[in-house]
């Protein structure tokens, strides 16, 4: 009799567990929605000013994808190279620092460079330019399994710190831009891809079915007589 009751136990266990993570999925589905509405509106949205010094303390996730525009002059010499996979295959990230009409410099992305394009990329133009893009927040130490090597200067994320710093680029904004694109040839910009996987509802309704049937088959085995 005792393990009858135990097995019930452990059923109601796993039923609280399941409708439990179901219910988080939906709290996540929720939440995942309003971040892609909230996203779309800023992609949809007129450029703003790069934001300047007195706006980096709060610059933070709830600013990215934002359009921007900026203005200044490129620093020649200074591009810095981030592996990269694209709809165009496998290469970098050329990330040039600006020197801003505001007089701060901030970090670019000026877009892709296949990896055999990479040795006759011409340096960024002289003279005053004029950026619009997205403003993306840093991305801190690398990526899955591949820690940047700033001493070696390979990249495999846009650490808007440790590449500053690489650069010899001081008190650079701490937030970068994904550039459109700003002329013909390489570097090609506006190949940002915003995709928000949601696929919260299909794994909600998956731990509710199992909570269901694992209810149901302990319900069955409970009308069962006990064992002689």
């Amino acid at each position: 009799m005792w393990r009858r009751g135990l097995a019930r136990a452990l059923a109601l266990g796993a039923v609280a567990l399941l409708i439990g993570l179901g219910v988080w999925q939906i709290e996540r589905r929720a939440w995942k929605l309003t971040l892609i509405d909230q996203v779309e509106r800023r992609l949809a949205a007129a450029p703003v000013a790069a934001p300047g010094p007195a706006r980096w303390p709060a610059i933070g996730r709830d600013d990215a994808y934002a359009r921007v525009r900026t203005a200044g002059r490129w620093r020649r010499n200074a591009d810095s190279f981030v592996q990269a996979v694209t709809d165009l295959g496998g290469g970098f990230w050329v990330v040039t620092p600006l020197d801003t009409d505001a007089g701060w410099p901030l970090l670019v992305n000026r877009g892709f460079v296949p990896a055999e394009a990479r040795a006759a990329l011409a340096p960024p133009p002289t003279g005053r330019v004029a950026v619009t893009g997205l403003l993306r927040v840093t991305e801190p130490g690398g990526a899955f399994l591949r820690s940047n090597r700033p001493a070696e200067d390979r990249w495999y994320s846009r650490d808007v710190a440790a590449l500053a710093a690489r650069r010899g680029v001081t008190g650079a904004a701490p937030y970068f831009i994904d550039a459109d694109r700003l002329g013909a040839g390489w570097p090609r910009g506006g190949l940002t891809v915003v995709r928000f996987p949601n696929n919260h509802l299909i794994y909600a309704l998956t731990w509710f079915a199992l909570a269901g049937m694992i209810a149901f088959l302990s319900w069955r085995a409970g009308r069962r007589p006990p064992a002689p």
